[in-house]
């Protein structure tokens, strides 16, 4: 399996059978991707809540690739509405796709589409692929009960927001991997924007101190897991 990074929220997943499975597909508006949507493919297309810089290009790529949505029950109605074909889950609920096993937790945040249709709860997903667990926090604030799902999944790689403003800052990112414990941690959702500017390698830092293992993914990067 593959993770890419495109800055942001936006993540790759590439199964080794080559399913690919796109989260918050935000590039063409985003000035820290390196790729634009007309780039990209999906098989599957994960969104953790309604807003603009999450839901990003998902239409445009979906138009493309025809895509399935999976998305919180409210989000997938109005992905369906759209014309586009979806999923419904919603928060504690999990399900077994052709790729792997995907379980949506909770996100502390909002979730309103660009046209202000409410979009139902923000969310946190584990994607369990090919032997690993993903664990892609969506935008959130700090909340205990990341140590009850760390507890519950064996988490090898999370993802988590640490550019403060909108969601947790580096301070609470490093405790939010200190309560969830996983294999690795890697930083996202910052520098977009000036009001979330934050050093990647800071929080890297104070990981790596606490005993645990952060990983800095550069734009556009894809590892191995």
């Amino acid at each position: 399996m593959k993770l890419r990074y495109f800055s942001h929220s936006s993540f790759q997943i590439t199964t080794d059978a080559g399913r690919v499975i796109l989260i918050d597909p935000f590039l063409d508006d985003n000035p820290t991707s390196p790729v634009r949507s007309e780039n990209v493919v999906a098989d599957y297309i994960v969104l953790t809540h309604a807003h603009g810089d999450h839901v990003g290009d998902a239409f445009k790529i979906a138009q493309r690739t025809d895509p399935l949505f999976i998305c919180v029950n409210e989000l997938a109605n109005y992905c369906a509405e759209k014309g586009f074909r979806a999923h419904n889950m919603h928060i504690g609920g999990a399900h077994v796709f052709e790729f792997g096993r995907l379980k949506f937790t909770i996100a502390h945040h909002g979730s309103m589409t660009p046209d202000n249709t409410y979009g139902g709860e923000p969310a946190g997903v584990l994607l369990t692929i090919d032997g690993k667990t993903v664990y892609h926090t969506g935008d959130t604030g700090l909340f205990y009960d990341m140590k009850l799902i760390g507890e519950m999944t064996a988490i090898d790689y999370m993802l988590l927001p640490i550019g403060d403003n909108f969601t947790m800052g580096i301070d609470d990112a490093v405790k939010a991997v200190e309560l969830t414990k996983p294999g690795v941690a890697i930083p996202m959702h910052y520098n977009t924007f000036p009001v979330i500017e934050a050093d990647p390698n800071v929080f890297a830092e104070k990981v790596i101190k606490n005993g645990f293992k952060a990983q800095v993914m550069e734009f556009g990067q894809e590892i191995t897991l």
